[in-house]
C-alpha cells in the first residue's frame, strides 16, 4: 500500500507580524474602556476655637470671616477669631489689604496655592515642596477661588454680560360711575465692569426707565389723563475706586406740568463718598445743556449745573432702601431751574420677585401758565430682580 503525503500550506505569520497584531488588538482594547475618573480632592476641614470640627469646602474668605460649606451644617459663615485652624487642598489667591488691583494685573504680585491657617496666621503652597508664603490673617482683605480670580482678572466681558437690574411694574382698576385705570412701570439696569467688589472698577454704566399712565372718565365729561415719562443713561469712567467722571443724557415728559419734552446732557466728576457690602453714598456735579419744550409756551434753551445723590442702604432680611435727588440750576435764566427726588423701599417676598413703594417728586420753577410746579407721585408694584 502505499501513502500519499500531502503539504499543507503555511500562513507567511512572522514574529514581529504576530507582536504587531497583538499591540493592536490591545490598544483597541484600551480605548474602549472609559478614562478613569480624576480623584476627588481631599475634603477641606476647619476646627473651631472650642475644638468642634466641620468637614467640607472652604468657599470664600474676607478680611473678617470665613463662608463655609459644611456637609452636614449646609452654608455658614464664621469669624477668623473663633477659628483654631483651617486646611484646604483647593487652589486660593490671598489678596493682601492695601493692594489695589485692577483688571490685566500682574497676577504674580497676588499668593496662590493651597491655604491653611494656624495660629491666626494663613499659609499659601504654590505647589508640593515649594516654599510657602504666611500671611496674618488680619492682612488679608479677600480669599478668592484661584480659578475665578485668574479668569476675573484676564476676563475682558462683552457688551451685553454682566447686566444687572430691576423691572417694576404696578396698575389700578375702577369699574364704577367713574372708570379709572392706572399703570405705573419702572426698568432700573446696571453694569459694572469688573463686577467683582474686590477689583477697582473701571466703568460703570446706567440706564432707567419709568412711567406713570392714568386715564380717568365718565359719561358727559371729557376725560382727565395722566402722562409721565423718564428716561436716563449715564456712564461713568472710574480714575480711581471712588473718583469717576460721568456723562448723562436724560429726557422727560410730563403731561401734568405741561412739558412736553425737557432734554438734558450733563457731564462732570462722581465720588463715592463711601462703599460697603451694605451701603453707598455717591456725589455728583457738572455742566448741564438743557432744552425745554412745553405745551402751548415757548420752548427753552439753558446753561447750566446739575448736582446729585445718591444713597443705597441694605438692611437685614435683603430690604432695600433707595434714595436720590438731583438739582439743576440754570445760569442764563435764573428762574428756570429743576429738581427731582425719589425714595423707594424694597422688601422681598419670593426668590427674585419683592414689593416695592415709593415716592418721586419732580419740581419745574417755570412750567406754562396754568399748571402747578410740583408733581409728586406715589407708587407701589412687584419688582423682578434680574439674574
Amino acid at each position: 500500500m502505499m501513502l500519499k503525503l500531502r503539504r499543507f500550506h503555511q500562513t507567511p505569520f512572522s514574529l514581529p507580524g504576530l507582536l504587531a497584531v497583538a499591540l493592536l488588538g490591545a490598544v483597541g482594547a484600551s480605548a474602549q474602556q472609559p478614562a478613569p475618573a480624576p480623584p476627588k480632592p481631599a475634603p477641606d476641614v476647619l476646627i473651631f476655637t472650642d475644638g468642634e470640627k466641620l468637614i467640607g469646602t472652604l468657599e470664600r474668605v474676607t478680611g473678617t470671616s470665613v463662608l463655609f460649606k459644611s456637609d452636614m451644617a449646609g452654608e455658614i459663615t464664621v469669624d477668623w477669631s473663633k477659628i483654631e485652624s483651617l486646611q484646604s487642598s483647593q487652589k486660593f489667591a490671598v489678596i493682601p489689604k492695601g493692594l489695589p488691583l485692577r483688571r490685566h494685573v500682574d497676577s504674580s504680585k497676588v499668593p496662590q496655592g493651597t491655604l491653611s491657617m494656624t495660629g491666626q496666621t494663613l499659609q499659601i503652597t504654590p505647589a508640593p515642596g515649594a516654599p510657602a508664603q504666611t500671611m496674618p490673617v488680619a492682612g488679608a482683605a479677600d480669599v478668592i477661588d484661584e480659578a475665578a480670580f485668574q479668569k476675573a482678572v484676564l476676563a475682558s466681558p462683552g457688551m451685553f454680560q454682566n447686566w444687572a437690574g430691576t423691572i417694576t411694574g404696578g396698575a389700578s382698576l375702577v369699574e364704577a360711575t367713574q372708570n379709572s385705570r392706572a399703570f405705573n412701570a419702572a426698568v432700573s439696569l446696571i453694569r459694572t465692569v469688573p463686577s467683582e467688589t474686590w477689583l477697582q472698577p473701571d466703568n460703570r454704566t446706567l440706564v432707567d426707565f419709568s412711567t406713570s399712565y392714568g386715564i380717568l372718565s365718565q359719561p358727559n365729561t371729557p376725560s382727565i389723563k395722566t402722562e409721565i415719562y423718564h428716561a436716563d443713561a449715564e456712564r461713568d469712567e472710574y480714575f480711581s475706586p471712588s473718583l469717576y467722571g460721568f456723562g448723562q443724557a436724560a429726557f422727560d415728559h410730563n403731561f401734568a406740568q405741561g412739558l412736553y419734552l425737557q432734554q438734558t446732557y450733563s457731564g462732570g466728576l462722581g465720588w463715592t463718598v463711601f462703599k460697603s457690602s451694605v451701603s453707598e453714598l455717591d456725589l455728583k456735579g457738572g455742566i448741564s445743556y438743557i432744552h425745554q419744550q412745553f405745551n402751548g409756551a415757548a420752548s427753552e434753551s439753558l446753561i447750566g449745573s446739575v448736582f446729585g445723590e445718591n444713597y443705597t442702604r441694605k438692611f437685614a432680611h435683603n430690604i432695600v432702601l433707595a434714595q436720590g435727588l438731583t438739582v439743576t440750576p440754570a445760569w442764563n435764566n435764573l428762574s428756570a431751574y429743576s429738581a427731582a427726588g425719589f425714595v423707594n423701599l424694597t422688601l422681598p417676598l419670593y426668590k427674585r420677585f419683592n414689593f416695592t413703594t415709593g415716592v418721586i417728586d419732580t419740581f419745574l420753577n417755570n412750567p406754562p401758565a396754568g399748571f402747578k410746579k410740583n408733581s409728586f407721585q406715589f407708587i407701589t408694584g412687584i419688582t423682578y430682580a434680574l439674574p
